[in-house]
């Protein structure tokens, strides 16, 4: 009876995308809750809805925190 094939195990892993919560992003960045979602209407911190839940990739805190430095040292 043939074994069946083997398949390489994928090398590539993907990256895990980290998701914060807007109370999660508070904390991190010391700010109220209406301050974190002015960030997020105003499209300096990117973010995803799921279902009525919002959810702020880790990536997208670390650039929005790269930006504001830069601008600080800019001024």
């Amino acid at each position: 009876m043939a074994s069946p094939p083997t398949t390489a195990p994928c090398t590539k892993a993907a990256p895990a995308l980290d998701l914060l919560t807007v109370p999660q992003v508070m904390a991190r960045l010391q700010l109220g809750r209406s301050a974190v979602y002015d960030l997020l209407r105003s499209g300096q911190l990117a973010s995803i809805t799921l279902g009525r839940a919002r959810r702020i990739p880790a990536h997208a805190l670390t650039d929005f925190i790269r930006t504001r430095l830069e601008q600080e040292a800019a001024a």
